[in-house]
């Protein structure tokens, strides 16, 4: 196998390369005045399985344009085998129609990724692993729960984790077991036109414990900072945002701080700084 690392990486295809102990090859590439990207495989890949590490953070449709032409290059060179490793997966959240007339993003990048000739995809943590079946190759999920655990438990003594939504009850169940906690989950609902949350009422058993927060997404950080000022109103001990894709900006981390949040982590999946970053190419490694 041959890691080859597109423009957008954050070091993660260093790691996968170095744990795999394989080669690592990085693509040519450049931009031109119009801001168009130039991509070149610098390295004869006929025969060859190639692992293609690109996430698709900010400038999301550069990079996964980006990631496309070197899938498709790739292909036309006649590699044997094509991975497409894309850490942090872009237009994820709408995988269904909450509203008539809507796209359905989710489906459109997965179309664009395996026609572009992916055999297989490894993602970190989707937003919904169900959604990954608009992908018509083989899928890989990564858990990135073992990295994160292993940094809490230096950090935290008496754990609880806390769900910010249903919908991220498995990503805390993963974390709890792993860390020998109790978790639950705090009931959200969205408006679908004003985008303004609303959340329910924190389990009373958090009072005492430290609590940490789990999502796969963090833009704003709005839902985190709801659900951990009611846990502190609660009696939490302390409180620790954990982000797989912390894509806050720093006003957004300053908020969070400023509420009490103790500590906020994340994953190298996206490049960030100001928070506890957790690297997960040894979890990416395994699933290639």
């Amino acid at each position: 196998m041959i890691v080859l690392a597109g423009p957008a990486t954050n070091g993660i295809d260093e790691g996968v390369a170095r744990h795999l102990s394989v080669e690592l090859v990085k693509v040519n590439h450049k931009v031109f005045p119009d801001g168009e990207s130039y991509i070149r495989i610098p390295r004869k890949v006929e025969g060859e399985e190639v692992a293609v590490i690109q996430s698709t953070y900010n400038p999301q449709d550069k990079h996964l344009v980006e990631l496309c032409l070197i899938v498709e290059a790739l292909k036309d060179l006649k590699a044997e085998r094509v991975i497409a490793v894309v850490p942090y997966l872009a237009y994820s959240r709408q995988d269904r129609r909450f509203r008539e007339g809507e796209a359905l993003s989710s489906k459109t990048i997965l179309n664009m990724i395996w026609r572009s000739g992916a055999d297989a995809l490894v993602v970190v943590e989707p937003h919904k692993p169900e959604a990954m079946n608009y992908f018509r190759g083989d899928v890989r999920i990564v858990d990135p729960s073992p990295p994160i655990a292993s940094k809490l438990k230096g950090m935290i003594k008496e754990p609880f984790v806390l769900a910010p939504d249903r919908g991220a009850l498995d990503r805390a169940s993963r974390l709890s077991s792993l860390l020998g906690s109790p978790y639950n989950y705090v009931e959200k609902e969205r408006n679908r036109e004003t985008g303004e949350i609303t959340i329910g009422n924190v389990p009373s058993d958090v009072k005492g414990k430290d609590v940490v927060l789990i999502d796969d997404i963090v833009s704003t950080g709005s839902t985190m900072m709801k659900v951990a000022s009611a846990s502190m109103r609660a009696g939490a001990r302390s409180v620790t945002a954990v982000g797989i894709h912390f894509l806050s900006d720093q006003e957004s981390l300053k908020k969070m701080g400023e509420i009490g949040i103790s500590r906020i982590i994340g994953t190298n999946t996206v490049p960030t700084s100001g928070i506890t970053v957790v690297d997960v190419s040894s979890e990416i490694a395994k699933r290639l």
